[in-house]
C-alpha cells in the first residue's frame, strides 16, 4: 500500500477493500468488548465499523444484505459509526488534501466494485465532514434499530447516487421521514445523546484497533472473535460465520426472483447479481422487470452505474 492511501481516508484502496483512518496506529484488539457485547445467546453477532461516506463500505452493501437473507433472524448487525473525516482543516496531506480530489477518486473505484458512485458532490456541493450524518445515524438508533439500519442506506444512496450532501439538515430529516423515523426528534438528539453515543463508538473503535472501514467482528459462541477488515466475496463472510457457529447452516436463496427481491425496496446491479447468484447482466434484466411489476417504482441512472428502487413516501 503506498504512503498516499495510508495518509488519506478518504483514499479507498480497492484492492484491498478498504477505508483508512488517517491518524490511527494499528493496534491489537486483544483488549476486546464490554461486557455489554459478550455472546450471550446464539444469535450471530456482527459488530460492524464503518461510515455513511465510506466507498468500501458501500462496496460490500450486497454481501451484506445477501447475509441478512441468509442467516435471516439469526444474524444480528452492531452498527458503530467510524469518524471518517473529522473535518478538511485537519486533513490536508497526501494525494487527497480537499473536497475535489475526492471526486475522480470515487468516479475510479466505482467500476472496480462494480456499484454506482458518483463524485460530483464534492464539486458541486462537498462535505465538511462525516460527523452529522454519523451522529444522526446514532440519533436513529434511539429510535429503531431497523429503521437506523434504512436511514443508514438511504443516506448512502444520497451521497453516492443522487449526489446529495447528506450533512445538511434537509437531507437528514428526508431520509428520517422515509425510513419512519421521527425526523424532529432525529435532529434534536443530535445535540446530545446522539453525539454522546458518537463520541463512545468512536472510544470503542479506538480500544478495538480499528484502523479502516469495513471492519467486521463476528462474535463466536465462545466469546471469540473473527476479524473481517475491507471488501471480501462472500464466501469469506460466510465462511468467517461457519467458523464462529459451527452448527449454523444458512438458507441459501432458492425462491422465486422477485419473491426475493420483495425483501428490500432498493437494489444496485451488483447487489441483484450476488444475491441471485445471477451474471451482471441478466441483473440489469431483472431488475427492470422487477420495476415493470411495481408501478410506484423509479430507476436513478448515473454515468457509473443505477440503482433500482419503489419510491419512498415521507411521513
Amino acid at each position: 500500500m503506498n504512503t498516499s492511501s495510508e495518509n488519506n481516508p478518504l483514499f479507498c484502496t480497492p484492492q484491498d477493500g478498504v477505508c483508512l483512518i488517517a491518524t490511527s496506529k494499528e493496534t491489537k484488539h486483544e483488549a476486546g468488548l464490554d461486557s455489554e457485547h459478550s455472546n450471550s445467546s446464539k444469535k450471530i453477532k456482527l459488530i460492524y465499523f464503518t461510515d455513511p461516506i465510506c466507498s468500501s463500505c458501500w462496496a460490500i452493501e450486497p454481501q451484506l444484505k445477501k447475509l441478512k437473507l441468509e442467516f435471516g433472524e439469526h444474524i444480528i448487525f452492531d452498527y458503530h459509526m467510524g469518524g471518517l473525516l473529522p473535518s478538511w482543516d485537519i486533513y490536508n496531506s497526501g494525494g487527497i488534501s480537499k473536497p475535489s480530489d475526492v471526486a475522480s477518486h470515487w468516479d475510479e473505484v466505482s467500476s472496480y466494485y462494480q456499484m454506482p458512485i458518483v463524485g460530483d458532490v464534492w464539486l458541486q456541493d462537498p462535505l465538511s465532514s462525516s460527523y452529522p450524518p454519523s451522529i444522526a445515524f446514532k440519533a436513529a438508533q434511539l429510535q429503531d434499530e431497523k429503521k437506523a439500519a434504512i436511514f443508514l442506506r438511504i443516506l448512502r444512496e444520497k451521497v453516492f447516487v443522487e449526489k446529495k450532501n447528506i450533512t445538511k439538515e434537509s437531507e437528514i430529516k428526508e431520509a428520517a421521514d422515509q425510513s419512519g423515523l421521527i425526523a424532529v426528534k432525529i435532529l434534536e438528539d443530535m445535540k446530545v445523546v446522539a453525539l454522546e453515543n458518537f463520541q463512545k463508538d468512536l472510544q470503542l473503535a479506538a480500544k478495538m484497533g480499528v484502523r479502516g472501514f469495513p471492519t467486521i467482528y463476528i462474535l463466536g459462541e465462545n466469546g471469540q472473535m473473527e476479524l473481517i477488515y475491507g471488501s471480501h466475496p462472500y464466501n469469506t463472510y460466510v465462511q468467517a460465520i461457519q467458523k464462529s457457529f459451527p452448527e449454523i447452516r444458512r438458507n441459501e436463496v432458492t425462491l422465486n426472483d422477485f419473491e426475493v427481491l420483495g425483501n428490500y425496496d432498493s437494489y444496485t446491479q451488483k447487489e441483484c447479481a450476488e444475491i441471485l447468484g445471477i451474471s451482471f447482466e441478466k441483473a440489469k434484466f431483472i431488475l427492470d422487470e422487477w420495476l415493470k411489476k411495481n408501478p410506484i417504482s423509479e430507476r436513478i441512472d448515473t454515468r457509473n452505474g443505477s440503482l433500482w428502487r419503489l419510491q419512498r413516501r415521507t411521513n
